[in-house]
């Protein structure tokens, strides 16, 4: 039989041909289907993360070198935090909730059981507590935009971190003190250092030396040791101490010829490393026992030149992982030969496309989820 359309004889199909094609058009259609669940189900932003089934002392599975762990990331101007997976998928994403509250993200570091990420906007003058799982802010201190001095108030806020029993820890830059925040009832419970006058620039700033605690000098790094004791990092004179909670140094000493130290962190074995915040950057682990580097590395040109790291942590396995900011990338340096192993970022290339950072000022590593078992 024909049809016709426009005076043109057009074939009728048979019922055959017909529920061939309806079949096939199913199937299609079930594919594209199953492709979009995959790719809801792939999205960063969404979607139930595995649940927390390890610890520092008792991380999940390693993936092995050259990234043992995934490693969130504090993309600082792109105002986002990533979590990458060592195969570069990235398995996590927090964006800016509202850019007035929530800007510039700088460091970045796990709570102590996994579920909350501790954040500082030196920018934005606060920090903030984000709940990983529900990807929400789940508690903030500081005036957004607004410097101070009073209660409520910092002057450019570094390194954030939730202590082992709560309390909330911050480095107050520009108003030289270090802060021991009750989270319920956001009061300062403890202040090391004093800030200047209302209105005094911290550079004239008499209290801005080194005397710990009584006084520091532009803190910019602190954090909880095992034991309970704080190591802080001081930009002025480029000093880092250990101080127990109840105000005693354990010892204090210069950075090693460091122009900028930055953020310096506990190492495995009792050693500390610290990131040079320069350009040439460098980073050095060093002994406080025996006052003596033990690991130094510093390239002046090309490739694995750094340009104002202001993080480094040793992983699990004893290699470096660190964020190097104004090359726009994060690497991972193995600690033999000193050579870049793996790297996510394009270098000195800034952008929010697949791969790409933006001055990158952040890092902490998720041993909490064994992301194998969703990938």
């Amino acid at each position: 039989m024909q049809s016709f359309r426009s005076g043109r004889p057009i074939p009728i199909q048979s019922d055959r041909f017909i529920k061939t094609s309806l079949l096939w058009s199913t199937l299609v259609a079930g594919v594209l289907a199953c492709l979009s669940l995959a790719t809801l189900a792939a999205d960063p932003t969404e979607g139930t993360p595995p649940p927390v089934t390890g610890s520092r002392s008792a991380p999940t599975p390693s993936w092995g070198k050259p990234l043992p762990y995934p490693v969130v990331i504090a993309d600082r101007r792109n105002n986002r935090l990533i979590e990458v997976a060592p195969n570069k998928e990235i398995l996590w994403q927090f964006g800016s909730p509202n850019l007035k509250i929530y800007h510039d993200n700088d460091d970045v570091f796990f709570s102590p059981d996994g579920h909350l990420l501790a954040i500082s906007e030196e920018d934005n003058q606060d920090i903030h507590l984000i709940s990983y799982d529900k990807r929400e802010l789940a508690w903030s201190y500081g005036v957004a935009d607004v410097p101070g001095v009073a209660d409520g108030y910092m002057n450019f806020p570094d390194d954030t971190h939730v202590m082992k029993d709560g309390t909330i820890l911050v480095a107050d830059i520009r108003n030289c003190r270090i802060l021991f925040l009750d989270r319920d009832t956001s009061k300062i419970k403890v202040q090391w250092g004093k800030p200047g006058r209302k209105g005094e620039a911290w550079s004239r700033n008499a209290n801005c030396r080194h005397d710990p605690p009584r006084f520091l000098g532009l803190p910019n790094g602190v954090t909880e040791l095992d034991n309970g004791d704080i190591l802080i990092t001081e930009i002025t004179g480029a000093w880092i101490s250990q101080v127990t909670r109840d105000g005693k140094v354990v010892w204090a000493t210069r950075a090693f010829g460091m122009h900028y130290p930055s953020d310096a962190m506990p190492a495995h074995d009792g050693q500390i490393i610290v990131a040079d915040y320069s350009k040439p950057g460098r980073v050095i682990f060093f002994d406080p026992k025996r006052h003596k580097v033990t690991w130094d590395y510093s390239v002046k040109e090309g490739e694995g030149m750094l340009n104002h790291p202001s993080l480094a942590q040793e992983l699990p396995n004893g290699d470096v992982i660190l964020n190097d900011d104004y090359r726009h990338r994060v690497i991972v340096i193995d600690r033999q030969t000193k050579q870049i192993i793996w790297q996510y970022g394009v270098t000195d290339h800034p952008g929010n496309g697949p791969g790409q950072l933006n001055n990158p000022d952040g890092i902490d590593i998720d041993v909490f989820r064994d992301w194998h078992t969703t990938h």
